[in-house]
């Protein structure tokens, strides 16, 4: 079984639980992992010793945002030419 996540790590994150965080990258819910372990073994009653094995293959890093507000400079108007009234 194989399913996407998206992982997002934040070391200044101003809460604990958003330094690493794992997403859906459709829903944006948080997986369940005890769920997909359930699912995977049938959800049939009981209790089992299971093993469960990560494999994490990155598909694509995204950039992370840029802290720095880049201020774009506006262009200057040139005076405009003053009319001179015609007689």
């Amino acid at each position: 079984m194989t399913k996407h996540y998206i992982l997002h790590l934040d070391p200044a994150a101003k809460y604990e639980w958003d330094r690493c965080s794992l997403r859906d990258p459709i829903t944006a819910d948080r997986p369940a992992i005890a769920e997909l372990i359930a699912e995977a073994v049938g959800e049939q009653a009981g209790s089992y010793l299971v093993a469960v094995k990560i494999e994490v293959q990155v598909l694509e890093k995204a950039a992370p945002p840029s802290q720095t507000v880049q201020m774009h400079e506006l262009p200057t108007r040139s005076a405009l030419p003053q009319l001179q009234e015609v007689a």
